[in-house]
């Protein structure tokens, strides 16, 4: 069975959103050129940035209509990362709320990437 083992997404400014997500993950890269940058997560995912400045980076896709998700264990997780992120100065584009599957918000990275918090279903 065929399975995804890499996150990768386009960004302007490499090094900024490496120390976006250096600070949002808690770990430093594995990987990091100045049009590429990856982590190596703790699930064996690999969440990787590229330059689309890098020369050999070509897409005629535009906007972002996907999220990078971090589903925690409980509603007080979601709303413990809700406060810290906003004390970080994160732009959040969805306020905290109760939706059908439970608390949630959702965040921007500095490239406008959608990143939500939320806990599994019940």
């Amino acid at each position: 069975m065929l399975s995804p083992n890499l996150i990768l997404l386009y960004v302007n400014d490499p090094a900024k959103s490496a120390a976006f997500y250096t600070d949002l993950f808690g770990r430093e890269p594995v990987v990091s050129f100045p049009t590429y940058v990856a982590f190596a997560l703790e699930n064996g995912l690999t969440f990787s940035l590229w330059s689309t400045e890098a020369r050999d980076f070509v897409s005629s896709g535009s906007g972002h209509r996907s999220e990078l998700a971090f589903m925690v264990k409980d509603d007080a997780e979601v709303e413990r990362l809700y406060d810290g992120w906003r004390g970080k100065g994160i732009t959040i584009e969805q306020e905290l709320k109760t939706a059908v599957f439970g608390r949630t918000f959702v965040a921007f990275d500095p490239d406008g990437h959608r990143l939500r918090v939320c806990r599994p279903d019940d």
